[in-house]
């Protein structure tokens, strides 16, 4: 069985800081590219920024230059630094992973149960 688990949303006033971390755990031989995706109500869900084993990031428009993504590979973890927040970025953040469970597998995608971010005065 393998789990992303995110934590760290909460509710921050215009012009604050964030930072969410996904943690992934269970059985795991390889983890690949990882990604933060937003949804807000009504809206479908959307790509932040992704980040590869190598460390080569993407990132949305919208969030370049106050959101940074990282990942720490000895601990299958990754981080979204968000700065300067707008009420706009309000949304259930949702991690996203390519991980082969076992050598020789086929690789396969998984979520997280996503945590809630809101900006607000």
């Amino acid at each position: 069985q393998v789990q992303l688990v995110e934590s760290g949303g909460g509710l921050v006033q215009p012009g604050g800081s964030l930072r969410l971390s996904c943690a992934a755990s269970g059985t795991i031989s390889s983890i690949y590219d990882m990604g933060w995706y937003r949804q807000a109500p009504g809206k479908q869900r959307d790509v932040v920024a992704t980040i590869t084993t190598g460390g080569s990031t993407n990132y949305a428009d919208s969030v370049k230059g106050r959101f940074t993504i990282s990942r720490d590979n000895a601990k299958n973890t990754m981080y979204l630094q968000m700065n300067s927040l707008k009420p706009e970025d309000t949304a259930v953040y949702y991690c996203s992973a390519d991980l082969r469970r076992l050598p020789g597998t086929r690789v396969q995608n998984y979520w997280g149960q996503g945590t809630q971010v809101t900006v607000s005065s």
